[in-house]
């Protein structure tokens, strides 16, 4: 077990370019930036009503979004959704929900599931075995994972939820790469027994980040408390526009799980031409385990190339998809030239 002490320190993510600038001076620009898990292919930009500036939203469009989200998702009904301006902000109202105890965070994972148990007032602390999530008041993993892919079945975490909800425990599962993962591993049909929230991000899959919409999906009062924690307006009048159009755009959807599947065959093919092994991931990005990676991140981030590492497991990257041609070309470039100096350096006997 881990102990996170620190963990309401801010934390490091994948995206920032002006850490990779700052990292990479003389780099080619602009950099292809592969180190989030956003899809490149985002949907379709629309012209707005001038009514989604000029004034505040409507509970109407709320709760057309709550209904269009349920069904999206596999929630019992518009009841069991809260929408916030992105899980960032719901992670510690969440966590709020269990008076502070022990937290335990399934990892390696993403970190700020553990800063955000910690700013709740949970004593927060890492574990890699699933069983030993049992002991705790709150507990939180992400599935499929970030950034190894890792899924966890269906009737594991509804196992673990009852354990917890005995005790008035909370299971949070973040479902954040659902949308490109086994849809019969989601808890989100089951949230209305209780002890259960599921977080849905909808920047990651529709590509729209920047218009920060999330979903924490639960049983009708933890909703209830959620959304008097939020206010009203929570979610601005943009967000609400894209995330009732795209929800609702099951068409667009299943194209896209398509092409996202193809597109991670072929990154898999790509970096296996150069020797690296893919060990993980999901189709929204690849996970690579191999011994050179810190000097194959150094390498791409100096020919523009932007993938993510972590510090504290320096043999481990995540490769997101690139988003064109253009793309694809200058990353093949890229783990070509590494890949020759790597062969022309001299070898150790």
């Amino acid at each position: 077990m881990k102990l996170l002490s620190g963990a309401i320190a801010a934390v490091d993510h994948g995206g920032s370019l002006g850490r990779a600038r700052a990292l990479f001076p003389h780099a080619p620009q602009p950099f292809i930036d592969l180190s989030t898990g956003i899809n490149p292919h985002s949907y379709p930009l629309f012209d707005l009503p001038a009514t989604a500036l000029s004034r505040l939203p409507e509970a109407g469009q709320l709760r057309e979004l709550a209904e269009i989200a349920a069904s999206a998702y596999g929630a019992p009904t518009a009841a069991h959704v809260a929408a916030g301006p992105g899980t960032q902000i719901l992670l510690p109202r969440v966590a709020s929900l269990v008076r502070p105890g022990k937290a335990l965070v399934l990892g390696p994972t993403y970190a700020e599931h553990a800063r955000a148990t910690a700013i709740a007032g949970h004593a927060v602390a890492e574990v890699h075995d699933f069983d030993a999530l049992a002991e705790a008041d709150l507990a939180v993993l992400v599935n499929p994972n970030n950034p190894d892919g890792r899924v966890i079945e269906r009737d594991r975490l509804l196992g673990l939820a009852a354990r917890l909800r005995s005790k008035a425990g909370l299971l949070v599962v973040d479902e954040a790469f659902m949308d490109v993962g086994p849809i019969e591993h989601s808890l989100a049909g089951d949230v209305g027994e209780g002890g259960i929230a599921v977080l849905r991000s909808f920047g990651k899959f529709f590509g729209l980040a920047g218009v920060r919409l999330g979903f924490a999906l639960a049983d009708t009062l933890t909703v209830e408390r959620l959304e008097a924690q939020l206010g009203p307006w929570a979610v601005a009048g943009p967000a609400l526009e894209y995330g009732i159009r795209a929800l609702a755009d099951t068409k667009w959807q299943g194209d896209m799980r398509q092409r996202l599947a193809g597109d991670a065959e072929r990154l898999d093919a790509l970096l296996g031409r150069f020797g690296v092994p893919v060990t993980g991931g999901t189709s929204l990005f690849r996970y690579l385990s191999l011994a050179d990676a810190s000097t194959l991140f150094s390498a791409l981030g100096e020919r523009g190339v932007l993938v993510r590492h972590f510090a504290e497991r320096p043999h481990v990257l995540r490769v997101g998809l690139p988003g064109s041609e253009e793309e694809w070309l200058r990353l093949e470039g890229a783990l070509a030239a590494w890949a020759s100096r790597r062969d022309d350096a001299p070898k150790e006997f």
